[in-house]
């Protein structure tokens, strides 16, 4: 979790810019993601030779024999004009070549400039960036997101980061496997495509070669996933968004996680023109979805395709979303889709009709019902995590209703004890086994019938279906009370007494 430390150190960082001259926040969140970029390939490049020494290929990844001039730690030890030269003239070449001329992410690098108007500033900002713990994944992620909580368009339309804790979840959930095909409609900066990086490292690593570092964290090589490496780098990966800055972060951000040529598009995946432009991915395409979807914003109806709207006739992209996964997953294919509360009971028809084409006519595996507090401080949101596989029909829904997740549901978010993420995932494992009684409705992971949610016009919210535990309170009889409470105003009145004569 970022530390208020880390928060003034951001600020101060952001106030340079500011007052150096550079007061759009967009920009300013670029530079400073070009900079980060910069040092983290750097750090990149020395895990590399570390498992380069191990294995005995070469140590050589982000910068040949002859680019060690580029390194973030040679080139931050220049002076002023020397190092604003350098950067201008010889490192943002080199991040916009990085990707190659004909890849997503070059794409996305092509244009990338070094903006920092004076050699004084971009010291400042190496200095203080150079301080950072960028070689922590997580910490790395809550600093990008402290950083875009800045941006004065945030939130416009509907977009905030998914918290990694429960990312990680959502992945564990569907178990991506390295020869499927991974997608987000709507992936920002790719923290679900990341986050199913990180477990496919994490699944396909011999144990000798994983490596702990000084801050506790770990390196997994993927050393077992050599004979998917192609897919990876080509096929597995696949994200949409319709804003610029997030796909230039998220094309940096899977790169530096070994995605080298993610296919990530700047789409707009409800309108008319992503199956024109994608057909492949547009429908049928993916074995894998996990997204956050928009839960509000600017919808021009005119612009859904129709399609969607045969399913959802609907303004609301919370819903259309949900339709769209659908289209887009392969029979057999799996999602787990983050959804306001509001999905889930929402009496619409458009809401009824999802609900009903998510349960008749595909398999609603799970409803994971989050606390409000997951995405403070930047929305207090209620949600939901919807587990499903498109087709066949729904047999029973587990619902589960968590309470904790590791940190305090206030806009402090501080760590505490209470965690049951991890139930989550042992009690959604668990109801694939056979013979797993999950009838219990006071427990937090409990099953449903589908003829009981068809009964309830299909609502979902869990509420409708959870029984409370109702313990047996036992109190003194009246008279008994009441001549306690005589006796207490007795004891009063003649303190009061003994008071008046002293007066």
């Amino acid at each position: 979790m970022i530390t208020n430390q880390l928060k003034n150190d951001i600020d101060r960082l952001w106030t340079e810019f500011w007052t150096g001259g550079i007061t759009n926040p967009l920009t300013v969140i670029e530079q400073i993601s070009f900079l980060m970029f910069a040092r983290l390939l750097d750090i990149d490049e020395t895990r590399f030779e570390k498992l380069a020494g191990r294995t005995g290929k070469s140590p050589h990844k982000n910068f040949g024999p002859e680019q060690q001039s580029l390194r973030w730690k040679n080139w931050s030890e220049y002076g002023g004009e020397e190092m604003l030269h350098h950067v201008r003239d010889q490192v943002f070449p080199h991040l916009r070549d990085l990707g190659g001329k004909n890849t997503t992410f070059g794409e996305y690098m092509k244009d990338a400039t070094c903006l920092v108007p004076k050699a004084s500033l971009l010291v400042s900002a190496v200095t203080q960036i150079n301080l950072l713990p960028l070689g922590n994944s997580d910490i790395k992620g809550d600093l990008y997101e402290y950083m875009l909580s800045k941006l004065s368009t945030a939130g416009i339309n509907g977009q905030f980061r998914t918290p990694r804790h429960v990312i990680k979840l959502m992945v564990e959930l569907l178990d991506p496997k390295p020869t499927e095909v991974v997608g987000d409609p709507a992936c920002g900066t790719a923290g679900f495509l990341v986050g199913a990086m990180e477990y496919l490292r994490r699944q396909y690593s011999s144990p000798e070669l994983v490596e702990t570092f000084a801050d506790g964290s770990k390196g997994y090589p993927g050393d077992r996933l050599e004979p998917y490496r192609e897919h990876i780098q080509n096929g597995l990966f696949h994200g949409f968004d319709f804003d610029v800055t997030m796909l230039r972060i998220a094309a940096m951000n899977l790169m530096l996680h070994g995605v080298e040529n993610p296919d990530i598009h700047y789409q707009d995946t409800l309108s008319k023109q992503f199956p024109e432009k994608f057909r492949q991915q547009a429908e049928a395409g993916f074995d894998v979805i996990l997204a956050n979807p928009p839960f509000k914003g600017s919808l021009d109806e005119e612009d859904v395709h129709p399609s969607l709207l045969k399913k959802v006739k609907t303004k609301k992209t919370e819903l259309l979303f949900v339709a769209l996964i659908l289209r887009m997953l392969k029979n057999g294919g799996r999602s787990a889709t983050i959804v306001p509360d509001g999905v889930l009971f929402g009496s619409s028809k458009a809401h009824v009709a999802l609900r009903q084409h998510l349960i008749d006519e595909n398999q609603l595996e799970a409803v994971i019902s989050l606390p409000s507090g997951v995405f403070k401080p930047y929305a207090g949101v209620s949600t939901a995590i919807l587990v499903f596989t498109k087709g066949g029909g729904t047999d029973d829904v587990l619902f589960y209703d968590v309470q904790a997740d590791g940190f305090s549901l206030d806009d402090k978010r501080q760590p505490i004890d209470g965690n049951d993420l991890p139930d989550v995932l042992a009690q959604y494992q668990k109801r694939r086994t056979a013979g797993t009684d999950f009838s219990d409705r006071t427990a937090k992971a409990f099953a449903v019938p589908v003829a009981d949610i068809r009964g309830n016009k299909y609502d979902l919210s869990i509420n409708r279906y959870k029984k409370a535990v109702r313990e047996e309170v036992k109190f003194d009889p009246p008279a008994e009370i009441l001549g306690r409470m005589k006796a207490l105003e007795a004891e009063i009145q003649a303190d009061m007494a003994q008071l008046e004569t002293m007066l």
